[in-house]
């Protein structure tokens, strides 16, 4: 998808990139002053920071690399960059009710997303298998959820040896027993299990009307010469 001659991920990259620096200018700011806006108002400064470095991988690694990154990949990042460090970090937006999952549906089609390409890499020009779409939605939407299961296994040693909550087994201070103590890494499980789901069902449904259309779900070789090098 274009606009005028710039592709949409391209203006999301600027948009996420813009707002957080002036994320760092404003926040920064009042924090040197003595007078943060938030809690821990440095910690989210260093964050944002780092967001930015994140958010210029993607050009980098196409630059360097031998491959485009497909668009619907890279605005289901951008996108996720924006609500989960910008946000859900830098403006606390955690706050909101399920925002959290919301993210964990979004990250979860963007690694399903991963998938498609993973599995057409990891088979032969001449392999049947990279026609089938159902093999190939199914294995995207298996690496999307097992990655969201590799995240709560993160979050559960996280909070093993730093204490950190990541999991959400206590509130204000005292420990959840029973289902309650479940209820947050269950609700993420089954939020990445739906996001890497329909991530996968679009997949196939485009695949199967156009078999063609796989092309905007893998990566793209520069030998191609699909894109202009200026874009990403």
């Amino acid at each position: 998808m274009k606009i005028g001659k710039i592709r949409f991920s391209t203006w999301l990259f600027f948009i996420t990139v813009i707002a957080m620096v002036g994320y760092i200018g404003y926040y920064g700011y009042w924090y040197m002053k003595g007078q943060p806006k938030f809690h821990s108002q440095l910690l989210l400064l260093i964050e944002v920071f780092v967001g930015i470095i994140i958010a210029c991988l993607p050009f980098v690694i196409e630059k360097i690399g031998y491959f485009y990154f497909p668009q619907i990949e890279l605005i289901f990042f951008y996108i996720f960059l924006f609500m989960s460090i910008f946000l859900g970090s830098g403006l606390q937006f955690y706050s909101v009710p399920f925002w959290d999952k919301y993210e964990h549906v979004l990250s979860a089609m963007m690694l399903a997303g991963l998938g498609f390409s993973i599995f057409q890499g990891l088979l032969s020009a001449r392999d049947n298998a990279r026609n089938k779409p159902f093999l190939m939605s199914l294995f995207a939407f298996t690496f999307g959820s097992t990655c969201g299961v590799f995240w709560e296994m993160y979050e559960f040693t996280a909070d093993g040896l730093g204490g950190l909550n990541l999991q959400r087994y206590e509130e204000a201070g005292r420990m959840l027993v029973g289902r309650a103590a479940l209820m947050d890494t269950m609700t993420d499980l089954i939020a990445d299990l739906a996001g890497a789901f329909l991530m996968a069902l679009i997949g196939y449904l485009m695949m199967k009307n156009d078999p063609s259309s796989s092309r905007h779900l893998v990566f793209k070789s520069k030998r191609q010469n699909f894109f202009s090098s200026y874009y990403f």
